[in-house]
């Protein structure tokens, strides 16, 4: 699986002109299925989202994740990022895992992250047409696979 993560100050997801999932401080986490992952490996990858060291310690250097800082994450499914870009100038989309199976993965990810850190995990709604907003903190973006 595969999470382009952003440390932000604000993110939220609207559907409809409709905000059903905000946050302060904390993760936006875009999260993809390829079609070899497994349940394991939204498990790992919740994991690491969770303890990715991206927040400041006192001395400023980037020493702590959200689980330890209590700051929260907006996990957000974005089937876009397993896209083949390889060649010419349109994706192909046979390297994401079909979507039945997809929205099965990207649940056990968001039950893995809400079961390490409850009340703190919000989440866009699987195969909606959403609009995201966020306000990237540094700008601070990893690209985390597990």
């Amino acid at each position: 699986m595969i999470a382009l993560i952003q440390r932000v100050t604000q993110a939220a997801v609207a559907i409809d002109d409709k905000t059903v999932a905000a946050i302060g401080p904390g993760i936006l986490a875009l999260v993809a299925a390829e079609p070899d992952d497994a349940p394991a490996q939204a498990e790992r990858l919740a994991e690491r989202v969770l303890g990715y060291r991206i927040f400041a310690d006192e001395s400023g250097r980037m020493n702590h994740g959200a689980l330890e800082t209590g700051r929260a994450v907006l996990a957000v499914p974005q089937f876009t990022l397993a896209a083949d870009t390889r060649r010419g100038n349109r994706p192909g989309f046979s390297t994401a895992c079909p979507p039945e199976r997809a929205k099965g993965l990207f649940d056990t990810f968001v039950d893995a992250l809400k079961a390490r850190h409850p009340e703190h995990v919000e989440q866009g709604v699987f195969g909606a047409d959403m609009q995201v907003s966020l306000l990237n903190d540094g700008p601070v973006t990893f690209w985390l696979q597990a």
